[in-house]
């Protein structure tokens, strides 16, 4: 019943500030759409690269982002960012303030069976998670082949920590999701990469129908605490994955197909928008969006 990963919602306590570090350090412009849809609400920017979309969602009175969060907690959720030429997204990265690296060596290239890309990840200036990825020479997938003249090609997926990952894909195939592939990922490059001691991660790739941006399940092997955490829905770590369906008649179906991960406002009407929220079962959070 889903047909896109729509966009990534994230919490921001400044999101004019945190839009002017998208832009300068990464590339993303103003979306046309951020005017005709959320004129109305200042504190929400939309933003663009390439063909995907993300929303800062402006939030006063919700908890800052944790200062220590790790891959493996649920907590942990990025987007991950396509780039050209890694060296020089990175040296343009290192040019601007406000970031922290995750990654303790610099960009990583990892070993062809954990995917084979060159990756860094770091925190935006509220500690927003985030990933840089770039394919090696000869392997770029198709739809990052166009416009590779340019450093920021757009949003490849949006990674989030599970404890475990059969539960997860069973939840996400019944919203329409399927699975397209995986890997587990080891090695020295791996542990940099996360910052995480001898990491052992085990990566499911998950599509809706339209591919791009899809999303990955990241479970970390290991003695490690992946017991849901509460979360408002206005604290900064509360991203929001936007799923576009078929119909109003399909949310509320998908809806009704968990009733065990409804959140408390289930289905909210506006404007000839339809949306029902749900929590997957490690807390993160789903919109699911159609037109009336």
């Amino acid at each position: 019943m889903i047909k896109r990963l729509s966009r990534v919602e994230i919490v921001c306590g400044n999101p004019d500030a945190t839009a002017a570090f998208y832009q300068e350090a990464l590339g993303f412009q103003r979306s046309d759409r951020d005017t005709k849809i959320d004129s109305a609400t200042l504190n929400n920017i939309r933003l663009q690269l390439g063909t995907q979309e993300i929303k800062l969602v402006g939030s006063e009175a919700g908890r800052p982002y944790p200062a220590k969060i790790a891959g493996w907690s649920p907590l942990f959720q990025h987007i991950a960012i396509v780039v050209s030429d890694m060296a020089s997204a990175y040296a343009r990265l290192a040019t601007i303030r406000g970031w922290a690296p995750i990654s303790t060596s610099g960009p990583q290239l990892l070993p062809p069976a954990s995917g084979g890309v060159s990756a860094f990840k770091f925190r935006d200036p509220e500690g927003h998670p985030l990933e840089l990825i770039a394919f090696r020479a000869g392997a770029v997938p198709r739809q990052w082949q166009m416009n590779a003249d340019r450093c920021w090609l757009g949003i490849d997926h949006s990674a989030i920590s599970v404890a475990n990952t059969t539960k997860s894909v069973i939840f996400y195939q019944g919203l329409g999701l399927h699975r397209s592939g995986g890997s587990l990922n080891v090695g020295p490059e791996q542990s940099k990469l996360d910052d995480v001691s001898d990491a052992v991660v085990e990566v499911t790739a998950l599509v809706p129908a339209h591919s791009t941006p899809h999303l990955e399940l990241l479970h970390y092997r290991g003695t490690f605490d992946g017991r849901v955490q509460s979360q408002a829905v206005n604290d900064v770590t509360a991203t929001k994955l936007v799923f576009s369906v078929e119909n109003r008649a399909a949310v509320d179906a998908l809806c009704a197909r968990y009733p065990q991960a409804l959140l408390p406002d289930p289905a909210r009407s506006e404007g000839n928008i339809h949306r029902g929220f749900l929590h997957d079962p490690d807390g993160h959070l789903i919109c699911l969006e159609a037109e009336n």
